[in-house]
């Protein structure tokens, strides 16, 4: 066998088929020939300039809206595929077992603190990870740890085995301790955006990135010319011989400028004032700022609203662009979330294939529309008093004829 064809065999099994699947397309082929040069515009976006920028008050404001709002979200673990619960094996025991442990993911976090640390790095760069192991105790069968996804390397001679060695953190040691090897199962990788070309994900941060660093320098520009440290007008002072240029000069460094005083001043014509810009709000270049602020917002399929940006806004516009970024933006990452958590912890580390974590919040915005949403679904008969309960995280009621009367 040649070198290329053994490295596109390893590229295959780095996109996650087996050695034994007869595929005929090349999976990463831009890894073996660059289809197109790419310009890399300073600063690059690593992830220590990824990491630097999200603390920045815009990016920060962006990344929260929807961080927080997942995070937050209530959740439940439910049989899978519409399954009744008495059709699983242990289905009660397994679900309340599976609850607790999620509450508690390992022994420093709670699923709220995993989840924003995780988030975290999905909106950022992309690259969200989470450890699982299993800790041989019943009551607490799983071990669930938020994992620097920056720091995470693909193998690419994994062969398509769960149990197999597919993903390796680098510690920043030497020697032996420089690569932490993982199976398969023992990592959770959650990758925004995925792609044909590469196997690592596309965050919003860093879709973002060049557009944030074009407002930053736009924003530190207007704070130097609001706190007069940019020069915005000179003195022209005609007939002045070279001595007497230099002795105004330092008589204004040394008695005026700062002081607070009236400079008085005597000379045959009258100074004339040269200003370099407008003296307006214009020479902040405020609309060039809103323009890469709406830029922003569209990275992170958000609303300008969201980021500060409501003088063409209304109620009835504000109710709208809120509906639009749940939709857009909490929706689809949420489910990115719960859809790793159910393959690949529950399915895969636990074995536990036929039930699933759903976020609760995820079908209705708010309170009240998901409390209309149950009403109209019990008048119709699609759903039980106990199903619903059940959806809110509600016991359920001890008595089936209490059910069935409450239905009807």
């Amino acid at each position: 066998m040649s070198i290329k064809e053994s490295f596109r065999g390893a590229l295959r099994r780095l996109a996650g088929a087996r050695v034994s699947d007869q595929r005929r397309t090349l999976a990463l082929p831009s890894m073996l020939v660059p289809y197109g040069a790419r310009v890399e515009n300073m600063p690059k976006p690593t992830p220590a300039n990824l990491r630097r920028f999200s603390e920045t008050p815009i990016a920060r404001k962006a990344i929260n809206t929807v961080k927080d709002r997942i995070a937050g979200m209530k959740w439940r673990i439910q049989p899978k595929n519409g399954r009744a619960l008495t059709e699983l094996p242990n289905g009660a025991e397994r679900i309340a077992i599976l609850t607790d442990n999620l509450d508690a993911p390992n022994s420093d976090d709670s699923f709220r603190s995993l989840a924003e640390q995780v988030l975290e790095d999905v909106i950022v760069g992309g690259f969200g990870a989470i450890e699982l192991q299993l800790s041989g105790d019943p009551a607490r069968p799983l071990l669930l740890y938020p994992v620097d996804g920056a720091t995470i390397k693909m193998r690419p001679q994994w062969d398509g085995d769960a149990q197999s060695t597919r993903y390796a953190q680098a510690t920043g040691r030497y020697g032996p301790e420089a690569y932490v090897e993982l199976a398969d199962e023992e990592l959770s990788y959650i990758r925004l955006n995925p792609r044909t070309h590469t196997p690592f994900g596309l965050g919003r941060l860093e879709v973002a990135f060049e557009t944030i660093n074009a407002f930053l320098g736009a924003h530190r520009y207007a704070a130097r010319l609001a706190s007069n440290s940019v020069v915005q007008f000179a003195l022209w002072l005609q007939d002045l011989t070279p001595a007497h240029h230099e002795r105004l000069i330092r008589w204004w460094q040394d008695e005026i400028e700062g002081t607070g005083r009236v400079p008085i001043l005597s000379a045959e014509s009258k100074p004339e004032v040269l200003r370099f810009g407008q003296g307006t709000d214009a020479d902040l270049r405020l609309s060039w700022q809103e323009f890469l602020l709406r830029v922003i917002a569209d990275a992170f399929d958000l609303p300008p609203l969201f980021l500060g940006l409501e003088h063409d806004v209304n109620r009835s516009t504000a109710d709208h662009a809120g509906d639009q970024a749940f939709r857009s933006a909490v929706v689809p990452t949420a489910r990115l979330f719960a859809e790793h958590l159910t393959r690949d912890a529950i399915h895969k580390r636990l074995g536990w294939s036929d039930m699933e974590f759903v976020f609760i919040d995820v079908d209705a915005p708010n309170e009240r529309e998901e409390a209309e949403i149950h009403e109209i679904l019990l008048r119709s008969g699609v759903l039980t008093v106990n199903e619903v309960r059940r959806m809110r995280g509600l016991p359920e009621l001890g008595s089936t004829k209490d059910e069935v009367r409450r239905t009807i």
